[in-house]
């Protein structure tokens, strides 16, 4: 059987230490951009992503990946080698967006007609928390590559209202999210792969004008 690719992120010493070091520093700045008061944007799990697909590319090489994907895959993030790899993030604990369908019928039949059909490159953000939860065993969150195997499984194992946080009939849900407990299983399960993550916000002064004005100045 032949490697999936995607693992070989998570061999390569060199770049885990750049990865524990510089993610939390670009997703600072990814908040910053998106932040409207004291809230931060929902448009922000975009450029989130473009961080990601960026680090694919600084590892693979930008022509082995394919960011041009139809609007019908709505699992499907980005290609790499021609394996289709969703990407999720979440800040703090709990289940992340599978779907943003804002009918409750309509999430039902979504969770109900649901097969994952990729694997997932998942990041867990937790902000600054204290070391003594880290050193009590508290897990940091991190960068996980969660197989599409695992997903079938334990969604076999959990069926569908265990899987899915499912909105209430006559509601009006945010989408349809995976569950807590699901999360839990995917995560760690002993084929997920994982690059622990301490979480601390750094970039205090970062302007996400700049670039905008230096381009506006250019002569």
């Amino acid at each position: 059987m032949i490697k999936n690719k995607i693992l070989y992120l998570f061999e390569d010493e060199e770049l885990i230490m750049k990865i524990k070091n510089r993610l939390p520093i670009l997703f600072s700045m990814a908040e910053i951009e998106h932040k409207r008061g004291k809230r931060t944007g929902m448009e922000v799990g975009n450029t989130r992503e473009k961080i990601i697909i960026a680090l694919l590319m600084y590892k693979y090489g930008e022509d082995n990946i394919k960011t041009e994907i139809p609007t019908t895959e709505s699992e499907i993030d980005v290609m790499l080698f021609n394996n289709p790899i969703s990407i999720k993030t979440l800040t703090g604990d709990g289940g992340f967006k599978l779907s943003w369908t804002v009918d409750a019928q309509m999430a039902r039949k979504f969770a109900k007609d649901f097969v994952p059909t990729c694997d997932i490159l998942f990041i867990q953000i937790k902000w600054d928390l204290p070391e003594t939860k880290i050193k009590n065993g508290l897990h940091p969150g991190g960068l996980f590559f969660i197989p599409l195997n695992i997903q079938k499984e334990v969604l076999l194992q959990l069926g569908v209202e265990k899987y899915f946080k499912l909105p209430k009939l006559g509601t009006n849900p945010r989408g349809v999210e995976i569950s807590k407990e699901a999360l839990n299983r995917l995560i760690f399960s002993s084929e997920t792969k994982c690059i622990e993550i301490i979480w601390k916000k750094s970039v205090r002064s970062y302007s996400p004008y700049k670039r905008w004005l230096d381009l506006w100045m250019e002569e």
